[in-house]
């Protein structure tokens, strides 16, 4: 019934891809700062004893100033692609277990929001790239929306995954058989609704994440006006509530939100702290102007953690477009 079951992140990784700004309609006066947060981000997955990064430039104009910043990076690979945006890990396929195959999903732009000329084809180009097979599945998913605990538990929203915009007429129990057949899902947590104006329409990965087996991570509000204090607090509910695939309750690690973030016209934006990468050697924060805030998730991941460097790294620019270093990014598991 269970076709392969997918790593834990905290898994050792042969490789993980990146995607680099690369259209400047796209990003406008955000392309030179969000490009300077990827190459942060890219030069402390490539530190020693991390990483293997393939960083894939989506445009053939943006090749030569890619290669000419990593040229002479060690485990830092540029690959010649095409993607709509860098959002890797809504677009790519998700690998399973030694990467021997990869489960790839029809994208539709987050529920037609965003359809841009060649995200339907990450698939296909990373399976090709990294020598990977893909087996395909005729639904709509995004990486995204789904985090996986290595022992056959996925966590996701309902706002996301049963919304008509990407599988109309999906219930639960259909959406948790394409998960147990495409996916190795042996149990399903369900959460309600996303951030505050997520274009995701509720991403998982901007709300909770497992962090160690029966562990999961979620933000608790910080400052007076978080926008999204009801939404927290909501989570932390249900999460322990749960159990896990094995039976055991959920432990929650309840790490502070970014607080209050908003765009030009002081409307909220989906900033999270919960979009952090798990790598090899390290965990990378995304952090947003807020030191003590970003301190006090750091200290927190620090205790599940403990042999790997926490990280925190500026991802104000990339929050521009949509997302953080979780969103734009796919780890190949060893």
């Amino acid at each position: 019934m269970y076709p392969f079951t997918i790593p834990a992140e905290w898994s050792p990784h042969r490789a993980i891809w990146v995607g680099w700004p690369s259209h400047g309609e796209l990003w406008e006066d955000n392309l030179e700062p969000a490009q300077a947060e990827v190459e942060a981000l890219v030069r402390a997955l490539a530190g020693p004893g991390r990483e293997h990064v393939k960083l894939m430039v989506g445009k053939a104009e943006a090749l030569d100033d890619a290669r000419a910043r990593f040229a002479g990076v060690a485990h830092v690979e540029i690959v010649d692609g095409r993607f709509g945006d860098i959002w890797l890990r809504d677009t790519g396929p998700i690998f399973g277990a030694g990467s021997t195959k990869a489960a790839a999903f029809r994208f539709n732009g987050w529920g037609g929001k965003y359809e841009l000329e060649h995200d339907d084809t990450v698939a296909d180009q990373i399976g090709r790239a990294s020598g990977v097979p893909l087996e395909r599945h005729d639904f709509i998913l995004e990486g995204g929306a789904l985090d996986h605990d290595g022992q056959g538990t996925i966590v996701t929203t309902r706002q996301c995954l049963l919304n008509p915009n990407r599988n109309p007429g999906w219930t639960e129990a259909e959406a948790e058989a394409a998960l147990a057949a495409s996916l190795g899902a042996r149990k399903v947590l369900w959460l309600g609704d996303g951030l505050l104006n997520d274009h995701t329409d509720g991403h998982v990965d901007n709300l909770s994440r497992f962090v160690a087996p029966g562990v999961i991570a979620c933000p608790v509000a910080w400052g007076q006006n978080d926008p999204n204090d009801d939404v927290y607090d909501a989570i932390a509910r249900a999460l322990s509530e749960m159990t896990d695939a094995t039976g055991a309750p959920l432990k929650l690690l309840r790490l502070p939100s970014p607080g209050f973030i908003g765009d030009e016209d002081e409307r909220p934006i989906p900033a999270s702290h919960m979009n952090f990468l798990i790598a090899n050697g390290a965990v990378i924060v995304p952090t947003y102007g807020d030191a003590r805030a970003a301190d006090l998730v750091c200290q927190g991941l620090k205790t599940v953690f403990p042999e790997r460097e926490i990280i925190p790294l500026s991802s104000i620019a990339i929050l521009s477009g949509g997302g953080s270093f979780h969103c734009i990014s796919q780890q190949e598991p060893a």
